[in-house]
């Protein structure tokens, strides 16, 4: 059912039946390494290319949270899927691997919440009774693709984030035990004339603000009720933005409660510049870290906010700026 403009609310409260979160070797000696399902030994997971060792991550990340989820790999009906690759080429060859029906969407590092969104939709319309939602990132992939090979070695700002090698696969059901998805706002896409590609958290943080205003406007309510409201991967810059810009729209949420998928994933001492980003980030710290929170009683209700930059290398050369979106899913216990 659609609430003001941009919220849809999900009468059934479709349920995330199963969850992973997979990463690579630096993502081992994270700050939310506990919450992993599984870590890759080396970048390139036994394959020839980057793309391939990403393809692989996604394709595990699917395989555990259908197991998890105790159904059949025939029992989902439809797979919703990004990444950030040309062509999201990971997320198309995972789909031709598990064989089943196959949505592809594109929002940048908010596909995660894309994802999960039109997955629950599905479900609560009861157009489907299983339907998958993953993403998955690469930090050697999106490195050369978006900036520099990582051979090369350039030098980068403070601003710079550092792409998460890892994917992220939620199972939405009819039934089953754990989080529901309540409600879901669908972003505007926002543009504040940023073009550096070094700074994605300050070009971010006002799409992230629009989204959690439409949340509280459309469902005419104040975010006392979240025990957590989660950002996707502004890093800690764009999180210092986001929180500015709040308070100009006249919501002050305390420290405590609002946080931000790429400061929290990485240790103070891991060399991350501004904190984590890629389609990976808010899919491993949702589907690992704050559903395991979840379903040990410790937060009741979050809302997750993932964010996406809607730039790419073409987008950049022929200089324009960095339009970007996010996306939130409002989830309980």
């Amino acid at each position: 059912m659609l609430q003001g403009r941009q919220t849809w609310v999900f009468e059934s409260k479709p349920v995330i039946a199963g969850s992973a979160a997979v990463g690579g070797p630096f993502e081992s000696k994270c700050a939310l390494a506990d919450d992993f399902d599984m870590f890759s030994e080396d970048l390139w997971l036994g394959q020839d290319s980057f793309e391939k060792a990403e393809r692989k991550l996604l394709e595990h990340a699917c395989e555990i949270a259908i197991k998890k989820a105790g159904v059949k790999k025939e029992d989902v009906e439809f797979f919703f899927s990004g990444d950030l690759i040309n062509q999201i080429i990971s997320s198309s060859f995972t789909a031709r691997t598990l064989g089943i029906p196959y949505l592809g969407i594109f929002g940048a590092c908010s596909s995660s919440v894309e994802g999960l969104a039109l997955a629950s939709i599905l479900v609560d319309g009861n157009f489907a009774n299983n339907a998958l939602a993953a993403t998955s990132s690469h930090n050697a992939a999106c490195e050369k693709q978006y900036r520099y090979p990582t051979e090369y070695g350039a030098q980068k700002p403070p601003t710079a984030q550092w792409t998460v090698t890892g994917a992220g696969a939620a199972l939405v059901a009819r039934e089953g035990e754990g989080p529901r998805v309540v409600c879901a706002t669908i972003g505007r896409v926002v543009d504040m004339g940023l073009s550096d590609p070094f700074n994605m958290g300050a070009a971010m943080a006002p799409a992230a603000v629009d989204t959690i205003s439409a949340h509280m406007r459309d469902l005419n309510i104040d975010l006392s009720d979240y025990d957590i409201i989660a950002t996707g991967d502004l890093g800690r810059v764009g999180h210092e933005i986001a929180k500015e810009l709040l308070k100009k729209h006249g919501i002050s949420l305390p420290e405590e409660k609002f946080t931000d998928c790429g400061k929290i994933i990485y240790k103070d001492e891991q060399p991350v510049f501004s904190g984590g980003s890629g389609c990976g980030c808010a899919a491993v710290t949702t589907y690992g870290h704050f559903i395991n929170r979840m379903k040990k009683g410790e937060l009741k209700k979050i809302l997750v906010v993932a964010t996406g930059a809607l730039l790419s290398p073409m987008s950049y050369q022929q200089k324009e700026f960095i339009p970007c979106i996010a996306h939130a899913v409002s989830l309980e216990m």
